[in-house]
């Protein structure tokens, strides 16, 4: 059998939905292990990362079984949502890759400014800083362990800027990368899709 052939696309598209499937779960593994260690106390980063692992295992899941079954409505849909989650990735990784500095400052103080109280707490001890910046910094609220002792306390945007350069060139490199496994994943839905079953009965429509 050829690689072109109805067993090969087949093969092809289950594997790469058993990849889905697992970097679905381990985002939900890793946004646990993260509450549970009380890494990120914020809900709404928990939430997040364990509502985009559930998708990607329910697309992966959806793509799995039509696959496996050779079934048209559940390849078409795969392909339709799978194509608008990479046309998502794609311009998020660009737009992470593109991003200057001026603009990545606001961005971090946009989500300090929504952050709760226990979540700030926690990145000025993680981070070792008071504060986001000269004009927001509650020096009198800190335990950092810079303020109790007898260290000088630079700002958290400080910190942050240190990493978020770095941070944002790998978050869209993955995203790219991510994105175009994505479209692989359309390209071999559409092919498999329209390629005739051996086994089936050819009087069949589906």
């Amino acid at each position: 059998m050829v690689c072109g052939g109805f067993a090969c696309s087949r093969n092809a598209l289950c594997a790469l939905n058993v990849v889905y499937v697992l970097v679905g779960l381990l985002l939900i593994g890793v946004a646990a292990w993260g509450k549970g260690f009380g890494i990120v106390s914020s809900i709404h980063i928990i939430g997040g990362v364990r509502a985009v692992g559930f998708f990607l295992l329910l697309i992966a899941i959806v793509g799995l079984i039509g696959a496996v079954n050779h079934h048209q409505v559940m390849l078409f849909f795969y392909m339709i949502i799978l194509g608008l989650v990479f046309l998502f990735q794609f311009g998020v990784s660009c737009s992470c890759l593109a991003l200057s500095k001026r603009k990545e400052e606001s961005l971090l103080s946009s989500a300090w400014g929504m952050l709760d109280n226990e979540t700030r707490s926690t990145w000025e001890k993680s981070l070792n800083c008071c504060g986001f910046s000269n004009k927001s910094t509650p020096k009198d609220n800190c335990n950092a362990a810079c303020w109790n002792s007898s260290s000088v306390c630079v700002t958290c945007v400080t910190k942050m800027m240190e990493h978020a350069d770095e941070a944002l060139k790998i978050l869209g490199g993955v995203r790219l990368f991510f994105s175009f496994t994505e479209i692989l994943g359309v390209w071999l839905a559409m092919r498999y899709r329209n390629q005739k079953d051996p086994r089936a009965n050819p009087s069949a429509f589906l």
